[in-house]
């Protein structure tokens, strides 16, 4: 070749490779560490951030600089009469110099992240005449392609598009920057309703559901369909059903044809995505009725289970289902948590689901192979006329559950011998024992049968908040509530329902002398090294009751707090709050207003700060103008939804 060829060449593969990087798409670019660009940071769903501004020797510094409040309260101006939840679980991102968040009531906000001044505001109500609904909504998110920048979030019954920097509707995606997501899905469909965060992968906007119909008292239920969409044009792409239709893979694991009519199994919580591989993982949730299972006898597929699509066609790569014939609303309550892990001197890349059974399931996220084993383990039969409960159900063997399974006397309260002896009398009016024991139909007239005490009840072990993951080391770090409830069932009356069992009263277990049943910790947190599958140490996650009458004089160490909060994880520290008591009522004890900063190796507590209400979203953190801010939503029900950010003065 000559010296000139030589030039030449050189010349045209530098150029191509200029050309590959003009062309390179927004999902390939490397996270900006100063950023959160996600609803969890990524679309791994660590909620972890690189930041190490705020650390150990500096963190007690930490000031509140600014806050925000709602701006669902502007709407009270109009409508004064509007019932607004204050339990605000948004987890805003933040892109360069903005942040951009959403409201309960499906508005969107553009915040400057220095100071909290809006920016722009879209506000659904101006564009229709009808009065503001909602009660949740989790977050949102951004795609771009160049210098089209889009907000995408779930606003009622629609999917819109937002022009990032306007806030204005993009006009060509749907109708006029809309999607009508209550259409042109199902015969069964009345509604729509969705709390969690669109998922972006790639190109495609990801799409859960929580309500579908009016009740979920018929057996004639729709499908919790999962639906992807084009993110430049609004056109459906594809539709995931969770009931598997005939002809396709776990068609079979519905007797009688229930198929047919049985719904739900959808996904309420929120989806991890990869775009390296173009998957979305998705938790789903228990088949109707969440408790009775007699009109839809067999293993049920997919319910309950972690299902990995190709997210350009909705196509399932692989799936495992947690729970056969669900019975207990063991939904999969979290997003997944992916991660990069080393066993045996072997790379892998690997997806975590923690459940509320208190389980880690672990799994190779490329082929759907566990881990560790998983056994299928026998379980207690159901006493329930017409009810068929699966004789096994899967039990990892690794990692250890990370918070109490079952009932025993051995797990009540014992602080003094009074109140162990009402804590035996309360449980002898149920059914106790082993995880997975079935729901029992109530008869008040016969002792010990007033239902079964479910142990986790079906607001976790883990829950929605879920597991930070720090990707450097491979150490989960989840939440978890220790809760029983009660499934009681009973027949129902059948001009509201045409099950032949539906969940009655009461659902949650006496509490003796107002405290907890079980011995503490009533909520904890777990760190767990997914290379071995060993916990490293678990924690109270607050003091808890220590300040009962029957308590105070003892010098008790923490109890925990019965409140469901979400965890963030940084380079150096990782912040849990307690939770707010305007969450899903889990019994009185629930939730606290302290807020803490806690050492990742050893569960120690470094600082912690009272806020005005617990934490009710999922914390976050970014750097603007050279400081690491700290963003946490709050709200119960005497506070405000707002936002509290701090840094350093």
């Amino acid at each position: 070749m000559s010296r000139t060829l030589g030039i030449i060449v050189v010349i045209a593969v530098l150029a191509i490779g200029f050309m590959h990087n003009d062309d390179k798409e927004y999902w390939q670019e490397p996270l900006n560490p100063e950023d959160w660009p996600h609803y969890a940071r990524d679309l791994a769903s660590t909620k972890y951030s690189p930041l190490d501004q705020i650390d150990h020797e500096n963190v007690s510094q930490l000031e509140i600089v600014w806050k925000w409040e709602s701006a669902d309260y502007d709407l009270l101006e109009k409508y004064p009469d509007l019932q607004i939840n204050n339990n605000f679980q948004t987890t805003p991102i933040k892109i360069d110099d903005r942040i951009y968040t959403t409201t309960s009531m499906g508005q969107a906000v553009a915040l400057n992240p220095s100071n909290g001044k809006v920016l722009w505001t879209y506000n659904p109500y101006l564009l229709e005449d009808r009065i503001p609904t909602g009660r949740t909504n989790r977050g949102l998110s951004y795609w771009r392609d160049g210098t089209d920048e889009r907000i995408l979030l779930g606003s009622g019954e629609y999917l819109i598009a937002l022009n990032a920097q306007t806030g204005e509707l993009v006009q060509d995606f749907g109708s006029e920057g809309r999607v009508h997501l209550a259409q042109d899905i199902d015969d069964r469909v009345t509604r729509y309703r969705w709390a969690s965060a669109p998922l972006v992968v790639r190109d495609v906007v990801i799409v859960g559901s929580q309500n579908l119909a009016e009740t979920r008292n018929w057996q004639r239920s729709p499908p919790g369909y999962v639906r992807g969409f084009d993110v430049r044009t609004g056109e459906l792409r594809w539709r995931f059903n969770p009931i598997p239709q005939p002809g396709e893979p776990g068609h079979e694991t519905w007797a009688d044809s229930s198929w047919v009519y049985t719904g739900h199994g959808n996904v309420w919580t929120l989806m991890t995505g990869d775009n390296e591989t173009g998957t979305v993982f998705l938790p789903l949730k228990t088949t109707t009725n969440d408790w009775y299972g007699g009109h839809r006898k067999g293993d049920n597929l997919y319910g309950e289970s972690l299902v990995a699509l190709d997210s350009e066609n909705g196509q399932i790569r692989w799936h495992y289902q947690t729970v056969h014939h669900g019975l207990w609303d063991y939904d999969l309550p979290a997003a997944p948590n992916l991660v990069d892990v080393r066993i045996d001197g072997r790379k892998i890349k690997a997806v975590a689901q923690v459940t509320k059974q208190a389980f880690v399931f672990f799994f190779d996220r490329v082929t759907g192979q566990p881990i560790w084993p998983i056994e299928e383990r026998l379980v207690l039969p159901s006493t329930v006329p017409g009810e068929e409960a699966s004789t096994t159900q899967p039990f990892p063997t690794r990692p250890a559950p990370f918070d109490l399974q079952g009932i025993t006397e051995e797990d009540l309260i014992d602080f003094t011998p009074d109140l162990r002896n009402e804590a035996i009398k309360i449980i002898s009016d149920f059914v106790y024992g082993p995880m997975f024991t079935p729901p029992s139909v109530k008869d008040e007239n016969l002792p010990g049968t007033l239902g079964t005490i479910m142990m986790p009840g079906w607001v976790g072990g883990a829950n929605w908040g879920g597991a930070a993951v720090d990707p450097e080391t491979g150490v989960i770090y989840i939440p978890s509530v220790t809760s029983p409830n009660i499934a009681a069932l009973e027949p129902p009356d059948p001009e509201i329902s045409d099950f032949n069992f539906v969940r009655g009263l009461p659902r949650e277990v006496p509490m003796p002398q107002g405290l907890p049943i079980l011995k503490p910790p009533y909520g904890r947190i777990t760190a767990i090294d997914l290379n071995t599958g060993n916990h490293l140490w678990m924690k109270p996650n607050g003091p808890g009751p220590i300040d009962h009458p029957l308590l105070k004089d003892m010098e008790l160490p923490w109890l925990g707090q019965r409140g469901r909060p979400a965890p963030l994880l940084t380079k150096t520290l990782l912040f849990l709050g307690e939770g707010s008591e305007g969450a899903l009522s889990i019994l009185p004890i629930a939730g606290g207003p302290t807020f803490r900063a806690w050492d990742k190796t050893t569960g120690e507590v470094i600082w912690e700060t009272d806020l005005e209400a617990g934490t009710s979203g999922a914390p976050m953190t970014y750097m603007i103008d050279g400081k690491q801010h700290l963003l946490v939503a709050i709200g119960d029900q005497e506070v405000r939804g707002q936002y509290v950010v701090f840094t350093f003065p």
